[in-house]
C-alpha cells in the first residue's frame, strides 16, 4: 500500500462573508509510492502547504479523504512514523544543537537509551558535529536547515515531509543534503519534498506532482514530464547539404549546424525510422539520436501558464 493516499480532497478556508471563502484544494487526488522521493511543485498560493498541513492534521479537510500508511491522517499514532521539517521553522535560540535534538526526541516519545549516540550520528550526518554545543542563536540559515533535517530524522521515521529543505544552504551543502536524501531513500524511507528550487527537484525526485490553484494539473516521473513527445535531437557526422535538407528532410530542423545537431519532429517511431532510412540511403552517418528534453523549470512554467489560461 502506498504510504500516502489522497482521494477527492477539498479544503475551504471559510470567512464570515461567504464571498471571501478561499478554496485551497479542490477535489484533489494523489498517491505517493513507497520508498521514493516525491516532489510537490506549484506557484505561491497553489495549495502545497495546505496539503501538507492536512496530511499532518495541522488543519482538517472540508471534504474527501487522506490516509497515511492506510490510516486516516487524524489517527495521531501514525505520527510516530513521520518526520517533518517545516518551512521557516523557529527553534528556541537559547538551546544548543544537541539540546534541541534531545528536546525533539522527548516530545516524539523517543525512549532509546542510546539517544546520545543517535544525536551524534545525526549531527555527523548533516555535518554539524562541530557546532553540537553551540547556541542556535549563533547558527547561520544554512546551519539551521541542517539541524532541521536532523530533527526530522530523530525518531527514525518511515515517511519524511520536507518543506524547502535546502533553503539558505550553499551549493556544496545542497549537494550534501541531496546525498543524504538519496541514502534515506535507499534505506526504504519515503520522502515528500516541497521546494521552489526546481533544479534541485529535477536532480533528486522519482516522481513529481504539479499543483495550481488547488488542483492537480500534472504528475509523473521527471523523465516523463520533461521529454517532448515525438521530438528528437539528431547529431550527424557532417552537416546536411542544403538542397537535401529542403527536398527530403522537411521535418528536420537545424539546431546547431556547426555542431551538426538537428531537431526532428515526427508523428511516431515509424516516421522516425523512415527518416533514419533516408539518411542512411543518402550515406549520412548518424552519431546519436536522443529524445529531446526540456528542463523541469521550462515544463513547469508552460503547464502553469496553460492552466491559468483555462481558468
Amino acid at each position: 500500500m502506498d504510504p500516502i493516499i489522497v482521494s477527492n480532497l477539498t479544503k475551504v478556508y471559510k470567512s464570515t462573508l461567504k464571498s471571501r471563502n478561499v478554496t485551497a484544494l479542490q477535489n484533489f487526488s494523489l498517491s505517493v509510492p513507497e520508498g521514493q522521493i516525491f516532489g510537490l511543485l506549484g506557484p505561491n498560493g497553489a495549495g502545497k502547504t495546505t496539503l501538507v498541513k492536512v496530511l499532518l492534521s495541522i488543519v482538517f479537510a472540508t471534504a474527501g479523504e487522506a490516509k497515511i500508511f492506510g490510516e486516516d491522517v487524524t489517527n495521531h499514532l501514525i505520527r510516530r512514523r513521520i518526520g517533518y521539517l517545516p518551512e521557516n521553522h523557529k527553534f528556541p535560540l537559547y538551546l544548543t544543537g544537541e539540546g534541541l535534538l534531545k528536546f525533539v526526541a522527548k516530545i516524539s516519545g523517543y525512549d532509546n537509551k542510546n539517544l546520545n549516540s543517535k544525536i551524534d550520528e545525526l549531527l555527523a550526518l548533516v555535518k554539524m558535529t562541530k557546532w553540537k554545543k553551540t547556541k542556535i542563536r549563533k547558527y547561520s540559515k544554512g546551519m539551521m536547515q541542517r539541524l532541521g533535517l536532523a530533527q526530522a530524522m530523530i525518531n527514525n521515521p518511515d515517511l519524511i515531509f520536507l518543506d524547502e529543505p535546502t533553503d539558505g544552504v550553499d551549493p556544496i551543502g545542497r549537494k550534501e543534503i541531496r546525498d543524504i536524501l538519496i541514502d534515506l531513500k535507499n534505506q526504504g524511507k519515503t520522502i515528500f519534498l516541497n521546494s521552489h528550487l526546481l533544479s534541485e527537484v529535477e536532480l533528486i525526485t522519482d516522481r513529481v506532482a504539479i499543483l495550481n490553484k488547488g488542483e492537480l494539473i500534472q504528475q509523473g516521473t521527471v523523465e516523463e514530464l520533461t521529454s517532448e513527445k515525438e521530438t528528437y535531437e539528431i547529431t550527424l557526422e557532417s552537416p546536411l547539404d542544403a538542397s537535401l535538407l529542403t527536398n527530403q528532410f522537411n521535418t528536420l530542423f537545424p539546431e546547431n549546424v556547426e555542431r551538426k545537431i538537428y531537431s526532428a519532429k515526427v508523428e511516431d517511431l515509424a516516421a522516425l525510422n523512415a527518416m533514419i532510412d533516408i539518411l542512411r540511403t543518402n550515406k549520412v552517418n548518424i552519431v546519436s539520436i536522443l529524445p529531446k528534453k526540456v528542463s523541469l523549470e521550462e515544463m513547469f512554467i508552460t503547464l502553469i501558464n496553460e492552466s491559468d489560461k483555462k481558468n
